[in-house]
């Protein structure tokens, strides 16, 4: 009802029932950080919905579900055959995984950073590769130049106003701000324990810190980056910032952040050759969370 009023709908899966025995699998798989069912877990539901042309987009890279190139080539084949399979046209951008993209982790820190790009204050990752995904998907229907497209709807405004008249439809509030959204006010930084530039930002272990500190579930729960690969920081400047809605989960997500030190810093890369001393036996806690 809502795509046929106005062209578009923002959904989660699991909420509407597409494909159940998936609902089941990933409430299993999220608490314990693993995902083996991958491929119809995404391919399921873009057939229950009805989709004809699917963009997956594949980050690779260190910290990525997807490390090397050629894992991805040979993923984006398994997807292209399978959509083949189901009566699906399917693309794979294989895109940039070697940190997140923007400065957002957990619901409401993204959805404002979203209203954010779409009012053209957004990061430039974040917009460049929404658009180009936009883009492939506008090419694959038969446009030209997706990309600039995507871009200049972005630009006009005009895809700002068709994500209020989502909005409006789906009974939320169609004058929403970004300032609106404010997550929880229970916050800690990590900081930089030297000076340095930022040689990495571990993806996995920033999602296990983000998952410790109540994302999704908690929706005012996250973690807002601010740093970027190959910036330069002073010792003792916040490299992220933890939001929880708990004092105890704030404690453990901050204890687990400063354990896993998920954001390198120190010199040119290759400058000195160290990333870690390693002393004696340490246990090994592999952490999940059991929801109720």
């Amino acid at each position: 009802e809502v795509v046929n009023k106005v062209g578009g709908c923002i959904v989660w899966g699991g909420a509407l029932d597409l494909a159940p025995a998936d609902d089941l699998f990933i409430r299993v798989e999220y608490p314990l950080a693993i995902d083996p069912l991958l491929l119809p877990s995404i391919m399921s539901k873009k057939r229950a919905v009805g989709s004809t042309h699917v963009v997956v987009d594949i980050p690779t890279g260190r910290g990525a579900k997807v490390k090397t190139i050629g894992q991805a080539h040979a993923l984006a084949m398994d997807f292209i055959e399978l959509g083949g399979r189901l009566g699906i046209e399917v693309e794979c951008a294989i895109t940039e995984g070697e940190q997140p993209i923007g400065y957002a982790i957990g619901p409401i820190l993204e959805a404002r950073e979203a209203l954010e790009a779409l009012g053209g204050r957004g990061p430039e990752d974040l917009v460049d590769k929404a658009t180009t995904l936009a883009g492939i998907l506008l090419e694959m229907v038969g446009e030209t130049n997706g990309k600039e497209m995507a871009l200049e709807l972005l630009r006009s405004g005009r895809a700002l106003e068709k994500m209020r008249e989502i909005i409006e439809a789906q009974g939320g509030d169609p004058e929403v701000e970004p300032e609106d959204l404010e997550p929880s006010r229970r916050w800690a930084d990590l900081e930089a324990e030297e000076e340095g530039r930022v040689l990495w930002i571990n993806n996995h272990h920033i999602a296990e810190i983000a998952r410790i500190a109540g994302t999704p579930s908690d929706k005012g729960a996250g973690i807002m980056l601010r740093v970027k690969l190959g910036d330069h920081v002073k010792r003792g400047e916040p490299l992220m910032r933890i939001y929880a809605e708990s004092s105890k989960r704030l404690e453990e997500a901050l204890e687990l952040a400063e354990e896993l030190q998920p954001i390198g810093v120190g010199g040119r890369r290759g400058e000195r050759m160290l990333i870690a001393k390693v002393k004696g036996l340490k246990p090994h806690r592999r952490r999940f969370i059991l929801e109720r």
